[in-house]
């Protein structure tokens, strides 16, 4: 289910990024998944190694920095825990592409500098697939479809992910160093 491929490569300077691969996953992808409860007192060192173990095994210790996340509908349902989206964070997650998402998980994984991209036609990407990400969050070119669309992610949203999340942003903008 996993196939071999090259490791992601590093983003670019321009902070551009590029060559993300693929990592897809079904719908209903709840937050139970991306963070087990049996792990959340061991804080997200401790959780991150479990994530989505229950339905990829393999994927906390394969990731690279800098991969995707392709998964169906309803990405992030569940409960309110901000492990679920950190887990991902830490584990170098770039962004996670998905026609739809829990309202909570949503602001969760801005709020911890995680990109979602909102794409109805996310399911076309391939297991494996290098996607580009455009840095306006309009969408992302695939290998093998070209450009794909996605919902627009407002600029104050772009702007917590490069910060790297809102605690981070604001830090940056109390010392004068952030919009």
């Amino acid at each position: 289910m996993n196939p071999a491929a090259p490791p992601a490569k590093a983003a670019p300077p321009s902070g551009r990024q590029a060559g993300q691969r693929v990592w897809r996953f079904g719908a209903d992808i709840d937050t139970d998944v991306l963070a087990p409860g049996a792990y959340m007192k061991l804080g997200i060192e401790g959780i991150a190694p479990h994530c989505l173990e229950s339905v990829r095994p393999e994927f906390a210790g394969s990731v690279q920095r800098g991969d995707v996340i392709v998964a169906g509908p309803n990405f992030g349902i569940g409960s309110s825990r901000e492990q679920a989206a950190a887990a991902l964070v830490h584990l170098g997650v770039a962004a996670v592409i998905a026609p739809s998402y829990n309202g909570l998980y949503f602001r969760n994984a801005f709020n911890v500098g995680l990109l979602l991209l909102t794409c109805a036609q996310a399911e076309l990407l391939q297991e494996g697939e290098r996607v580009e990400l455009e840095p306006s969050g309009l969408g992302l070119r695939s290998d093998l479809i070209g450009h794909l669309p996605c919902e627009p992610v407002p600029d104050f949203l772009l702007a917590m992910v490069r910060a790297g999340g809102l605690l981070k942003q604001l830090k940056l903008r109390l010392a004068g160093r952030g919009p």
